[in-house]
């Protein structure tokens, strides 16, 4: 195992992002959504400083597309032809279906996402601790309460696959909407 990953293969994959989510603005703000991307990223990076990892790139690089398949143009086949079929089908277990209810969503999701390699696990906990920020001034605290439960959802289905991303994460619930 090892916590080598390869610049070329961020870069290809952060380009990639830049350009399918141009012009996309993160919710409430101004600012780039690639401000979103890059925190997943770097919580990514973090673990991989203190842990490893059999396929560090296939981590970093479903960190940067992880939101390409839901919010953006992109489809399946072109990230696959760019990416090969282990990144592609990482981003796809990422991705909440649409058909389903939102009731249901996400534990589909997780269902998929523990059917990948864990380093799709690591992004899923590195989005999370991301998303977990101070929530909207708009947010009722019934919906903060319910955001704070789905991060504990996530946290013990994928907690396991990275020790150091667990503990990042349950300090953000600990101190979400607080």
């Amino acid at each position: 195992m090892s916590s080598q990953w390869s610049q070329e293969a961020y870069l290809k994959a952060w380009r990639f992002a830049a350009e399918a989510h141009h012009g996309q603005t993160f919710p409430g703000t101004e600012l780039s959504y690639l401000l979103h991307i890059g925190a997943v990223a770097m919580e990514v990076l973090g673990a991989l400083a203190v842990e490893s990892l059999e396929a560090p790139d296939l981590a970093v690089q479903c960190a940067l597309l992880h939101d390409v398949l839901e919010d953006t143009q992109v489809e399946y086949p072109q990230l696959a032809a760019a990416f090969g079929q282990r990144v592609a089908d990482g981003v796809q277990a990422l991705t909440k279906r649409a058909d389903l209810p939102k009731s249901e969503a996400m534990a589909d999701s997780l269902a998929r996402i523990r059917e990948q390699p864990r380093e799709v696990r690591w992004v899923k906990l590195a989005d999370r601790i991301t998303n977990l920020q101070t929530p909207p001034d708009y947010w009722s605290e019934k919906k903060i309460e319910r955001y704070r439960a789905e991060a504990e959802t996530i946290l013990a289905a994928l907690g396991e696959a990275s020790p150091f991303l667990a503990t990042r994460l349950r300090g953000k619930i600990a101190g979400y909407g607080r």
